[in-house]
């Protein structure tokens, strides 16, 4: 990877960039298969946005917690993860774990897409599982997890 680009498109979404990319910088450091060269960009969104995303993209209007498209390596992309953050607070509440934990999970998850894991096959979601926890390890060893909030948005004028 050579840069990362985030932008947070879900209001009331509270992050730290810098502490997002150390956690995508520590997976591409620690993994053997990684995702091809190129610029990689986050976005950050609600689940409105991701239900649109989701039926145009995959033909299924339904929100989703993350979707990832791969890039171009000839144009200098690696691709881009886009994660829900409403639904991983619901989520994260459900499990009773964090938001940090949630969240992360589907920044690993579509990092692993696009270093070649797929969950299509009961087999392939097993290895992509596993690899989820080992990437979730690695950021918890490394960098920490990075630090998530989402704060009710006053509603607009």
């Amino acid at each position: 990877m050579r840069g990362i680009e985030i932008s947070n498109r879900c209001r009331g979404l509270r992050l730290a960039a810098e502490e997002v990319a150390a956690a995508l910088r520590c997976l591409d450091a620690h993994f053997p298969r990684r995702p091809p060269p190129g610029n990689l960009s986050v976005v950050f969104l609600d689940e409105s946005t991701m239900g649109e995303l989701h039926g145009r993209f995959l033909a299924d209007p339904s929100p989703t917690d993350v979707i990832t498209f791969p890039g171009d390596p000839s144009f200098g992309e690696a691709g881009e993860i886009c994660a829900g953050a409403e639904r991983a607070a619901r989520v994260a509440d459900a499990h009773n774990h964090g938001l940090d934990a949630e969240l992360t999970l589907y920044l690993a998850h579509g990092w692993l897409h696009l270093a070649g894991y797929d969950d299509r096959t009961p087999g392939e979601r097993a290895r992509m599982r596993a690899a989820e926890q080992e990437a979730l390890a690695q950021v918890r060893e490394g960098p920490g997890l990075p630090s998530f909030a989402l704060v009710s948005a006053p509603p607009d004028p």
